[in-house]
């Protein structure tokens, strides 16, 4: 019994004896490989405060800044650590680390799918798009303003006073209107006027009334168009410009010549009419009521 615990205690000797030199012949791999780590480390953060610097200058998303320094510090310190490992000659670990990160990238992908499409989506239309916090635009049937880009999804202030969460795929792969871009807007307002007016002073009139609006866009002309002849009236568009920064700015626009439009038209006795409605009682038509009531 005594000589198997003597046999037993030479071989962890002998174990333990094979693993100390092993250990102080990868000594000097194993310094090397720690101060690759400390130097993946440093230069991770010396980046990432560059990049914080350069991504100020081309972004306000402070969310999306954070992603990206942190991918890229994450990145460094990956790559230093595989360089670490191939010092110390463990080139199977690094290989199966490897398949092993991609095995799980690839579940990862699968399984969250969209919120990898909405926040690949959000660094691009942070770092691309002209879409900025502020601006008005049309998405997905939704008006409103900017209020917050995400790393999910954009949250856009409709006129009502509502916060709409809209994820930024649907934003990035679909159409959308931006008002606010090019600085002005184009108000389209539609009216009618009696068939017994004369059109040429009617126009002449409305685009008189139009041009004394105090902040129409330089530059711009002030159109006209008639565009149908309707039940009751002729109908009209005028088309003007004005510079735009703000939903109001567009609706004070509009409303300011709907008013000069209005006292234009009663200063010169032009009619904008009601809806006409003939009523019919004949059978075969052209029969008055009251003739209807006698012979019945």
């Amino acid at each position: 019994m005594f000589s198997e615990i003597s046999d037993a205690s030479e071989i962890v000797v002998d174990k333990l004896q094979g693993w100390l030199e092993a250990l102080i012949v990868m000594l000097p791999n194993l310094v090397i490989a720690i101060l690759v780590i400390v130097i993946a480390y440093i230069i991770s953060k010396i980046v990432s405060n560059i990049l914080s610097r350069v991504l100020h200058r081309l972004m306000q998303n402070e969310s999306v800044i954070t992603l990206i320094r942190s991918i890229t510090s994450f990145l460094i310190v990956v790559v230093g650590l595989m360089i670490a490992l191939g010092v110390l000659n463990l080139d199977k670990t690094v290989t199966s680390v490897l398949a092993g990160v991609g095995v799980i990238g690839l579940a990862l992908g699968f399984a969250f799918q969209d919120a990898a499409s909405n926040l690949i989506s959000g660094v691009i239309m942070a770092v691309q798009s002209p879409i900025n916090v502020g601006d008005i635009i049309e998405s997905n049937d939704v008006f409103g303003t900017v209020k917050e880009i995400g790393l999910r999804a954009t949250i856009i202030y409709d006129p009502k006073g509502q916060d709409v969460v809209i994820p930024n795929r649907l934003i990035f792969q679909n159409p959308y209107k931006h008002y606010t871009i090019n600085g002005n807007r184009r108000i389209d307002l539609e009216c009618g006027i009696s068939y017994g007016d004369d059109l040429d002073k009617v126009e002449e009139i409305s685009v008189a009334a139009i041009k004394k609006i105090p902040y129409l866009q330089a530059g711009k002309s002030v159109e006209f168009f008639y565009q149908e002849f309707g039940d009751s009236s002729i109908n009209f568009v005028v088309r003007y410009w004005v510079n735009f920064k703000r939903q109001p700015d567009y609706l004070q626009a509009q409303s300011d010549g709907i008013k000069n439009l209005k006292k234009a038209y009663d200063q010169n006795g032009i009619t904008i009419p009601f809806p006409i409605r003939t009523l019919d009682f004949g059978i075969k038509g052209g029969e008055r009521l009251s003739e209807v009531l006698k012979k019945n």
